[in-house]
Formats: structure tokens, C-alpha cells, sequence
């Protein structure tokens, strides 16, 4: 019999400079209700996007739900495919603030660690499952250097624990059109929020069954 998750932890960002809506927001919202409405125990939430915020509410989450798995969304401005994560590195940048303008001291997450950690999932199962809903979706072994990466590899190391969650992946998402263009002037893919959804739900629910 497949073990099925007793519970899923579903998280996004809020808003960062040089992004004033999230799209990540009403994705969990939604995806959490999708969730529910099947049956799943899943806990939504958004982390404002600080490295203190992270540090602070991300072990609280895990001690006070004790999720078996972690699905983490956040918005990456160039992608153009929804980008499943294969790993975390460890890295920060020390040239972009965060929301709260603070700047890492230190290039590396973790001094004397690995340079990656690998994500807690069947990948190909989770990308074949967000193909079914012809939304482009890819992996991707770039987390970039920012608080997606930074709370991916807190993440990680939590599930490195005996007590910790089995399963934790990231999903980095495109930015979502403000409005709809004519596909003549449209240089590329616009993606919608409801594109975002059916692969954020086929991901959760693969997730869900392995």
C-alpha cells in the first residue's frame, strides 16, 4: 500500500524589492484548498521574505505540525518554466537585500558544509506529473542565490534530521501577466495564475503519493 503524507506543509513568499505582488501567495492559498477539498492534511503558509523570518518561523512550523513532507514555492522573475529544484546550494547573495534590507555577512548558508543538498523527492515522477497539465515545467539544479535557496536548504536540513519531514522539494514559478496580451505582440509565454495552479496540484498530489 502507498503511504500517504499524514501531513503536507505548502509555503510561499510574500513580496521582495523589484516584486510587489507574488504570485506564489494565492497559488498556496489555493493549492491548500484544492488539498483539503481531497482529502489531504496540508498547512499553508507565507514566509515574508527575510533570512530572519525564515530562521525563526520555518523550525517553529516543523515543530508545531511536524509535516512528512515540504513543498516551497517561489517566484523567480526570468524563469519561463515552472522549475522543480533538484538541489539547494549553499550559497547567499551578498548584494541583494532582503525585504527587510538586510544583507547577508557571508557568502556561504552554512561555513564548512557541502556546496549542495540534494532535494527530498522523485523528481521525474513530480516533472512527468506536471507535464500531464501541458503547463511547461522543467528541472532545474539553480536555486539561484537568494531566500528560495536559502529557505530550500534550511528545509533540507531539517529533513536531514531523524525526526524531520521525508519529503522536501521547491518550486521555483514565472511571474503571472498582469493582463492578457494579443498573441501577436506576445514575444513569449504569459503565464496565468491558473497555469500555475494545475502544476502546483499535479506536483502537490505526486508528492502526496510517494
Amino acid at each position: 500500500m502507498t503511504k500517504v503524507p499524514r501531513r503536507i506543509l505548502i509555503t510561499g513568499f510574500g513580496r521582495f524589492p523589484g516584486a510587489p505582488s507574488n504570485p506564489t501567495m494565492p497559488l498556496v492559498a489555493r493549492l491548500v484548498r484544492a488539498a483539503r477539498r481531497q482529502g489531504l492534511d496540508c498547512v499553508a503558509h507565507i514566509f515574508a521574505t527575510r533570512y530572519a523570518e525564515v530562521d525563526r518561523e520555518l523550525p517553529a512550523l516543523i515543530a508545531k505540525h511536524r509535516p512528512d513532507a515540504i513543498v516551497m514555492f517561489g517566484l523567480a522573475g526570468r524563469r519561463r518554466h515552472v522549475s522543480i529544484e533538484v538541489v539547494a546550494r549553499n550559497r547567499m547573495s551578498v548584494l541583494f537585500p532582503d525585504a527587510g534590507g538586510i544583507i547577508p555577512a557571508r557568502a556561504a548558508i552554512a561555513a564548512g558544509a557541502a556546496a549542495t543538498l540534494r532535494g527530498r523527492a522523485a523528481f521525474a515522477g513530480l516533472l512527468a506529473a506536471a507535464r500531464t497539465t501541458r503547463v511547461r515545467t522543467q528541472l532545474s539544479r539553480d536555486a539561484g542565490k537568494y531566500l528560495c535557496n536559502y529557505v530550500y536548504w534550511r528545509a533540507l536540513e531539517a529533513a536531514a534530521q531523524p525526526d524531520g519531514p521525508r519529503r522536501a522539494v521547491f518550486i521555483h514559478v514565472p511571474p503571472v501577466a498582469a493582463a492578457p496580451r494579443p498573441r501577436a505582440r506576445a514575444k513569449r509565454h504569459r503565464f496565468t495564475h491558473d497555469e500555475l495552479f494545475r502544476a502546483g496540484k499535479a506536483i502537490v498530489f505526486a508528492l502526496s503519493r510517494r
